[in-house]
């Protein structure tokens, strides 16, 4: 048995005892890439800690550490008011205001993961205030962002034309900006219809002080659920096993506290602006400017301005630090560590190779956007794609399918499947949601990553493919 398919088969070891135990995922990811890194590759420690994601760990402790102060003083709460007044009261227009914006940030220049993890804590504290499915909430910030992230001056777009240049291949900006802009549209769109959009329409308007339309006291959305069997996460709410509550539409909203500092003399005035509100609003625009328009690391920038907050107001911030989603930050570094270890002992080069290899270029073409889709849903779905276009240039090259065609096909099928709880979209996501539905969300996304896994590349080849566009 060769090196990299052992490496394949231990990463299905991983996913069954994580899903059949509950044992946080990363943990064991952690123990098989030692043992395989050490055992099957040859790597020595260094060797292993080199796919270690440093970056990824800082954004996540970074980002989680500074919304859990936003929490702490009801900056989040404040914003989530602001937000109802934004659209007249229209919670359901609230989705698509969070996927209108995570695009617009990503078309005019941002890095995906960092709009997504400006937007992603914002959302999910509005998804539990009003009873919004976190998954309805979650996949619309990450597609959002994915729908804008392939304009001609975006990262991800400049990265992929630049490709397609270099490789000598016939290109479309406009073509590979709206295949994805489309196809993340109509997911968004099938998303919101089937996880609560209409019953959310149903509701009409709420006033920011509604709590989400209904009584105080009420039980959290999704709190019912099982949260304690098979997610690998790792953190056992103890949660009773009888609800089946899925957080979307009607579900009960959450209850939340009034604070001392609450208007509630019934003008709506809703939240007021303290001093260390408007601090930490001040600290959530500088990081916005930092990283758009500074190019400034979104962890380091965020780890900074939490620290300068909790100086200034030390109990706020003294809980905030227990907030950090320390199972979520274990669960995808230990994956990505793996990962690490794969792409160094040349397993994802070897699974490409084999598939480019094939004499029917139809098949091929298939194969490489299902291949782009499962490793991009645990790396890096731009490294992905520079991997995979030079790989489909031989078979490009004997005119049987259509260049532009395929690259926005292998585009839209690495970048979809960010939805993943392994990406680093999905898990800024993941760690945005409430630690009391955190265990139920991850299993949300489990599966709805796979189901976008198996269904969208096909319908990418299927519509941008085998028609021969380009």
């Amino acid at each position: 048995m060769s090196p990299e398919l052992i490496s394949i088969l231990v990463l299905v070891v991983v996913f069954v005892i994580a899903t059949t135990r509950s044992v946080n995922m990363g943990a064991l990811a952690f123990a098989a890439a030692f043992g395989v890194g050490t055992l099957v590759a040859d790597l020595d420690a260094d060797g292993i800690f080199a796919g270690f994601p440093g970056d990824l760990f800082v954004v996540l402790v970074g980002v989680t550490y500074l919304f859990a102060i936003a929490r702490a003083n009801g900056t989040t709460d404040w914003l989530v008011h602001a937000a109802v007044r934004l659209v007249r009261g229209r919670v359901a227009l609230i989705p698509w205001v969070m996927f209108a914006l995570t695009g617009a940030l990503t078309a005019i220049g941002a890095v995906s993961p960092a709009a997504v993890a400006i937007v992603a804590p914002i959302a999910l504290s509005f998804a539990t205030r009003y009873a919004i499915s976190p998954l309805l909430m979650g996949t619309m910030v990450v597609h959002g962002a994915q729908a804008g992230g392939f304009s001609p001056i975006s990262i991800y777009g400049s990265i992929v034309n630049g490709i397609v240049e270099r490789e000598g291949l016939p290109g479309s900006e406009v073509t590979l900006f709206l295949a994805s802009l489309i196809a993340n549209l109509l997911i968004a769109s099938v998303l919101f219809v089937l996880f609560g959009g209409q019953k959310l329409w149903a509701r009409g308007s709420v006033t920011p002080d509604d709590d989400g339309a209904a009584g105080k006291g009420s039980e959290p959305a999704g709190a019912g659920a099982d949260a304690g069997t098979g997610t690998g996460t790792g953190t056992d709410t103890g949660t009773d096993a009888g609800g089946t509550s899925t957080g979307a539409g009607g579900s009960a909203p959450t209850a939340v506290a009034v604070r001392p500092d609450q208007d509630t003399d019934g003008t709506g005035a809703g939240l007021r602006l303290t001093p260390a509100r408007i601090a930490t609003l001040a600290a959530l625009v500088a990081l916005v400017v930092a990283v758009l328009g500074f190019d400034l690391d979104a962890g380091l920038t965020a780890v900074s301005l939490a620290v300068v907050l909790s100086t200034a107001w030390p109990d706020d911030s003294r809980r905030a630090v227990g907030e950090i989603a320390w199972s979520t930050v274990l669960l995808i570094c230990g994956v990505l560590t793996y990962v690490g270890v794969l792409e160094e002992m040349g397993t994802i080069t070897w699974a490409g190779e084999g598939v480019g290899g094939i004499g029917v270029p139809l098949l091929a073409a298939v194969l490489l956007c299902y291949i782009g889709a499962i490793v991009s849903a645990f790396a890096s779905s731009v490294g992905i794609m520079g991997a995979l276009i030079p790989l489909a240039v031989p078979f490009l090259a004997q005119g049987e399918i259509g260049a532009v065609g395929m690259v926005a096909a292998l585009a839209v099928s690495a970048t979809v499947v960010d939805v993943s709880p392994f990406s680093t979209n999905g898990a800024l996501v993941l760690a945005a949601a409430q630690e009391a539905d955190r265990e139920r969300f991850f299993r949300q996304l489990m599966v709805y990553g796979g189901i976008v896994v198996a269904v969208v590349p096909a319908l990418a080849w299927l519509v941008l493919v085998v028609p021969g566009f380009g």
